[in-house]
């Protein structure tokens, strides 16, 4: 399918010095780039092999991140990002996938049809060229280009060794705002959780749920994070 290449600063306007450290030098985008320009825009992220209770939350959220209007981003691969994905196509919402690959490629290859249609209705970017390897380490790489992108990142469920607790540590990094399920904060088994909260993560509950979702404006960047 066809694409093109742009700038970081092309697609998401001026950035701030750590967003610019941080950001790609280029990236190649496959369907409706408007959508980069309207927000505000919420990364769903969480385990391949995410558990049945786990995609339901993911379900839940994403419906209700669409009937505020709020752009679902995440990553398509399997599990809690191919949830998040087909959710919003299939309450009439927008949706952004951010690839670990380049765009010529589908991983997993399951995903190829949501990935296909996602290039023509929606929108597919990535910072990989075509023909750039594969490779394990394009996957961080790609969480902290997704935490760039959006104004949100809610991690839905991931184990202590889960690559998508890069996602979560880019968005703190980055100043974006990073909400933990209450689930996954809650649970005793994990010790990541409670680091992000130190770092300034928040939890989310089905409570607090609409007031959260009311405060993610568009565009408002918090203060990075070091560490």
């Amino acid at each position: 399918m066809p694409y093109e290449k742009y700038t970081p600063q092309e697609l998401l306007g001026d950035l701030n010095d750590i967003e610019q450290k941080n950001a790609p030098a280029e990236l190649f985008a496959s369907g409706d780039i408007g959508l980069l320009r309207q927000g505000p825009r919420v990364a769903v992220v969480g385990s391949r092999n995410a558990s049945p209770e786990a995609c339901a939350r993911a379900r839940f959220f994403c419906r209700a991140l669409v009937q505020r209007g709020i752009t679902v981003v995440s990553g398509l691969a399997e599990g809690i990002d191919a949830e998040a994905h087909s959710t919003a196509i299939a309450e009439g919402g927008n949706t952004i996938g951010v690839l670990g690959t380049s765009l010529d490629e589908f991983y997993p290859k399951k995903n190829r049809e949501l990935q296909e249609r996602m290039m023509r209705e929606q929108l597919v970017v990535s910072q990989f060229a075509a023909g750039y390897p594969s490779a394990r380490k394009n996957f961080p790489m790609r969480n902290r280009t997704m935490a760039l992108l959006c104004d949100a990142t809610v991690i839905i469920e991931a184990g202590e060794k889960s690559g998508t607790l890069h996602q979560g540590w880019e968005a703190l990094r980055l100043g974006r705002l990073l909400f933990l399920m209450e689930s996954v904060a809650t649970n005793a088994s994990l010790t990541w959780p409670a680091e992000m909260i130190g770092y300034g993560a928040q939890v989310l509950s089905r409570d607090n749920l609409d007031h959260v979702l009311a405060e993610i404006p568009e565009g408002v960047r918090g203060e990075a994070v070091s560490f």
